[in-house]
């Protein structure tokens, strides 16, 4: 296929693609990691109310993600429709630095941050457009920007902490309209306009959810996303409360996973084509097995931190290539199939923390690892019977 950009103006869109992959994921590092904190001590709100907050977000990122994604596919052009997702990220950022409401935050607040959140999926759908116009391979720069996004979480939440801690919530905040305001900067100037042939629906193919290989792809990518939020959301509280380590120990640990990561999804992007997406996502959920299996039989820091090692091989493979087996089961409709990937993050960090709430007040900490080791089972089982990606 004919070149579409000279080789000056290529180097720059994907260095844009990068930087506003890096700038997004430093955003949303700066805001997640303190959003309780913030609605507890300064909006002073029961814990049962923190809970339905981040409730209620998650379900409409994923009701307007999906409509969106729908949207999206039906247009000529979805730069536009990203940097709309940009200036709403640049109008929420800046009503959590200057409102101190919670109902206009678990309204109007939600409601824009979720509108900002499709941006990293439209993104993701306009690179892989990007990359089939140019010929190159779709895999291995869809990786590579996803690394940009660990490599910011490697930073934003430390940072995050450190600017609360010295200064306040308002100008972290406001940080983080700036950091969106340099998104859509970079997007108006650098992003590429690639001109979309739309794609009639096939009827005969009915809804994507009678795609089997979608479905069974779906439902993997959940419990291993719900998995890991488990793990997330319970460590610090098993490293404190159960073992009476020092907090800092999960800090390092989750730090050192996030670190671990990019190599490894790296790695997958380079290979995915020499060892088969299949086997790679089989290798993360076998990693995934292993992984829980050693957080059950042992409680010594060292087995905990070498553990990470089969962490970031299951997480950095999922997070690195998973998008790009959605949008290859989707040829066609890019922004649903990366939004699909995003909600299937989305549902399982729902039912992650009702399952680990629940199962650590009846049955401790050891019953959360044990359901995430079901899970991810399931996950495994599942992506076995998928029969290609």
């Amino acid at each position: 296929m004919k070149r579409l950009l000279p080789a000056f103006m290529r180097n720059a869109v994907e260095m844009s693609f990068m930087g506003v992959t890096f700038l997004t994921g430093l955003a949303i590092a700066f805001l997640v990691p303190v959003l309780s904190l913030f609605l507890s001590d300064e909006l002073h709100v029961r814990p049962l109310l923190v809970g339905a907050f981040f409730t209620v977000n998650a379900v409409m990122g994923i009701i307007i993600g999906q409509v969106l994604a729908k949207y999206s596919d039906n247009l000529n052009n979805r730069k536009p429709l990203i940097m709309i997702c940009g200036i709403a990220g640049i109008l929420g950022s800046l009503l959590y630095a200057f409102d101190r409401h919670f109902g206009v935050l678990i309204s109007l607040g939600i409601v824009l941050m979720s509108l900002c959140g499709s941006m990293t999926p439209q993104l993701y759908a306009l690179a892989r457009e990007y990359t089939d116009a140019e010929n190159k391979q779709a895999i291995t720069f869809s990786t590579v920007m996803r690394a940009q996004f660990s490599l910011a979480w490697v930073i934003g939440p430390p940072l995050a902490f450190f600017i609360v801690a010295n200064f306040d919530f308002t100008r972290l905040f406001t940080g983080v309209a700036v950091l969106y305001l340099l998104c859509v900067l970079i997007i108006v100037r650098y992003l590429p306009v690639i001109p979309r042939q739309i794609v009639a629906p096939d009827k005969s193919a009915g809804s994507l959810w009678q795609n089997q290989r979608l479905c069974l792809l779906f439902l993997s990518s959940f419990l291993l996303w719900t998995c890991n939020s488990m793990y997330l959301i319970t460590m610090p509280l098993y490293i404190s409360k159960a073992l009476h380590w020092p907090q800092g120990l999960a800090g390092w640990l989750m730090g050192l996973a996030a670190g671990l990561e990019i190599p490894v999804m790296l790695l997958a992007g380079r290979y995915s084509l020499r060892v088969g997406n299949r086997r790679l996502m089989l290798i993360s959920g076998v990693s995934a097995v292993v992984f829980y299996v050693v957080l059950l039989l042992s409680q010594q820091p060292l087995i905990l931190f070498l553990a990470q090692i089969p962490n970031a091989l299951f997480i950095g493979i999922l997070a690195g290539i998973g998008m790009t087996c959605f949008q290859d089961l989707l040829p066609g409709y890019a922004g649903q199939a990366s939004t699909l990937f995003s909600n299937s993050i989305r549902c399982g960090g729902i039912v992650a923390g009702m399952l680990a709430g629940t199962i650590t007040e009846w049955f401790r900490f050891d019953g959360v690892f044990l359901c995430a080791l079901g899970l991810s089972a399931c996950a495994l089982l599942a992506l076995w019977r998928i029969s290609s990606l």
